[in-house]
């Protein structure tokens, strides 16, 4: 499965995910992983299940979280806890999955930090700062969970 950086196609992709999953057709395993993704998010499979999802804006002054953004640092996470990149992530994960009453909760504490981290480097032209990254998710072994 190959994906461009097209809006629609990205779209396109998790939109097929989950008919296929929801089908019972064999998922590769992208597939699989947005499929177990979309199903954590039971609030968003309506905008998935219409023709309408490819074309929809989700602006936070509407008041509507993008469901694809959402779901794309989900499996942003499970990349990052997969391939250990940055370097420390898995780490720091095992550290902190023990104070969250779940690992979906940690991963959207997760997400709060790469979303940041990417803000300042769209903000700033420069690629996404691991360092900085990191340093924010140590900062939650010091927080109470969310």
């Amino acid at each position: 499965m190959l994906y461009g950086n097209d809006r629609d196609d990205l779209r396109r992709a998790w939109v097929d995910a989950w008919s296929k999953s929801r089908a019972g057709q064999p998922l590769e395993p992208l597939e699989r992983l947005l499929a177990e993704v979309i199903a954590e998010h039971p609030e968003y499979h309506p905008a998935l299940e219409t023709p309408a999802a490819l074309e929809r804006e989700f602006t936070p002054e509407a008041g509507r979280t993008n469901p694809f953004l959402h779901m794309g640092l989900h499996v942003a996470i499970r990349e990052q806890l997969a391939t250990d990149r940055p370097p420390g992530a898995r780490a720091l994960y095992a550290k902190l999955l023990p104070r969250y009453p779940d690992a979906h909760r940690l991963e959207h504490a997760l997400m709060d930090c790469l979303a940041e981290t990417l803000w300042d480097a769209q903000r700033e032209g420069a690629p996404p700062d691991e360092d900085r990254y990191l340093a924010r998710v140590r900062r939650l072994v010091g927080q109470p969970p969310r």
